[in-house]
């Protein structure tokens, strides 16, 4: 079976440079090419003030694809959701907490490797979802659910 284009460019990246670089020291194109694609950043989560504990939830950010698990306005995400977050080297250490446990980010972050179904090993974006990682048909919609009923949707992680 062939792959399927992968929205993200991975394209001239040198190989496994993830295991040679710090996060600081990454381009913007290695970045951005440690995405899975799972969808999952862009859930809603629920965050214990006491603990600081973080839930996520299966209701969805109001820009989430659930078909491709991509933000159906990534580029100007902000004029609708001025409060996503764009994770950066610089942010990292105040967001990784909150990020899933299967993130490329968290993980590298945490000093551990990616997992056998990440794009970046496989080859291939659909991993993410054959692997049953990612949100992929998996969501509801944030309008669609009270806020007040968030908790009824938590999810286990990892997925």
């Amino acid at each position: 079976m062939k792959p399927s284009k992968d929205p993200i460019d991975r394209t001239g990246l040198a190989p496994r440079f993830w295991e040679t670089k710090g996060l600081r020291q990454m381009t913007v194109a290695e970045w951005e090419a440690l995405c899975d694609g799972c969808g999952k950043c862009c859930l809603n989560k629920l965050e214990d003030e006491d603990t600081g504990h973080v839930e996520l939830t299966r209701v969805a950010c109001r820009l989430f694809d659930d078909a491709t698990c991509r933000c159906a306005k990534y580029e100007i995400r902000h004029q609708f959701v001025p409060e996503c977050i764009v994770l950066k080297p610089e942010n990292i250490d105040s967001h990784a907490y909150w990020m899933p446990r299967t993130c490329a980010y968290r993980l590298l972050w945490e000093g551990k490797p990616l997992y056998d179904w990440h794009p970046l090993i496989s080859g291939d974006p659909d991993t993410v979802h054959a692997a049953g990682v990612s949100m992929q048909h998996r969501t509801v919609p944030e309008f669609e659910i009270d806020e007040d009923d968030w908790e009824d949707h938590i999810i286990e992680e990892p997925i």
